[in-house]
């Protein structure tokens, strides 16, 4: 079952979630009841990302489906077991709806067994991105270094989705002018470097997201994300930044046509 913030005050889409993936099965027994009314609960906007070939094409046939959906293609450093090739991905990139190539990266939490395969599908996404004049959408966990390195080697423009990283990093992001992406972490008691990094941020340079189904904002982290819930971790960075909750959803959702290029 799904909860919905009925506490929400919001009457009018402000929402633009610049993450989620719709295609997890924790969402099949009520994806199309939820994705159906999310609009209702302030949601104007989606980015569902693939992981793999397979997530990649379920991720454009929702945005192909429902009108303020859109789809990110790309391979994650967790799925390089798929036989998802480049040139897969670069097809399914040029669909209308594709707006960025992504979820890619690094991921050392689960293994540093194969960095060189993560460093090799990473880099030939960052060169295709820029082939196809498209953002990406960067996972990095417990790979800063060698993530920024890779950005600053290739330079495209995009987001560090749940951004982890120190204001040092941020800044550096900043100065090669990447968006850094903020989501439900931000509300919990052991975000530490987060709230100093949000702090800092410009307002231009944010994005929220949700990483639906995962990373849920307190007080519902027990239970399923979804879009909808972006209005608390727009609330928190309210309180950081002493602005309204409804100016920091306006802002971001401007920032998300920006980057993405959405008309």
């Amino acid at each position: 079952m799904i909860d919905f913030l009925n506490e929400s005050p919001l009457k009018d889409p402000l929402i633009f979630d610049t993450h989620a993936h719709y295609d997890d099965e924790r969402f099949e027994d009520c994806r199309e009841n939820l994705l159906s009314a999310l609009p209702k609960h302030g949601v104007g906007g989606i980015i569902t990302c693939g992981c793999d070939g397979e997530s990649s094409k379920k991720a454009l046939a929702m945005a192909e489906r429902y009108p303020y959906i859109y789809a990110a293609v790309g391979i994650h450093p967790g799925n390089l077991e798929s036989d998802t090739s480049i040139d897969e991905i670069e097809q399914l990139a040029k669909h209308k709806k594709c707006v960025a190539i992504g979820e890619i990266g690094l991921d050392y939490y689960w293994t540093q067994d194969d960095k060189k395969e993560q460093a090799e599908i990473f880099e030939s996404q960052l060169v295709l991105a820029n082939k196809l004049n498209k953002p990406v959408i960067v996972h990095d966990r417990d790979a800063h270094f060698d993530t920024m390195q890779m950005l600053k080697k290739h330079k495209p423009r995009g987001v560090v989705h749940s951004f982890s990283g120190s204001p040092e990093m941020a800044k550096e992001l900043l100065d090669l002018e990447f968006y850094i992406g903020v989501g439900g972490v931000i509300t919990f008691k052991n975000a530490r470097k987060l709230p100093e990094v949000v702090e800092m941020l410009p307002l231009d340079r944010i994005l929220l997201e949700t990483d639906a189904p995962y990373l849920t904002p307190v007080p519902y982290r027990s239970k399923t994300n979804h879009s909808a819930m972006i209005y608390l971790t727009a609330e928190k960075i309210a309180g950081i930044k002493g602005l309204s909750t409804e100016e920091i959803l306006t802002s971001t959702f401007k920032n998300a046509l920006k980057i993405f290029e959405i008309l």
